[in-house]
């Protein structure tokens, strides 16, 4: 069996955990990244994002939201694509990423960040 050298390790719906869900969505600039892959219609490339962090603390952030299984990420080309497990998320959590991202919004619009 041949493997992809640039597939990346994700984990199975049932290795999702959600003390590791929400960990990782505590963190400001993890939930923006969070925020932006849910308005967006397909997967984003991370050159995508403008994060105020260097380039290294921005994959840290990708790392950490795809091992905790909150995004998946692929390869196409030389781009790397990120989009939301919400599928898998929905149904391990029912509402849970939901409530969060409408959290997320309600507080970006009190503190003017919309």
């Amino acid at each position: 069996m041949t493997t992809n050298a640039r597939a990346l390790a994700h984990p199975a719906r049932e290795e999702i955990r959600v003390e590791g869900v929400l960990h990782a969505l505590s963190d400001p600039i993890r939930l923006r990244i969070v925020r932006q892959l849910a308005g967006a219609a397909d997967e984003l490339a991370c050159s995508r994002f403008e994060l105020p962090v260097s380039k290294s603390t921005t994959t840290h952030h990708f790392r950490v939201l795809r091992e905790s299984g909150v995004i998946q990420q692929i390869y196409r080309g030389t781009a790397k694509l990120s989009g939301l497990r919400t599928e898998d998320l929905d149904t391990l959590f029912p509402g849970l990423l939901s409530s969060v991202l409408g959290a997320a919004d309600l507080q970006a619009k009190r503190l003017g960040e919309d």
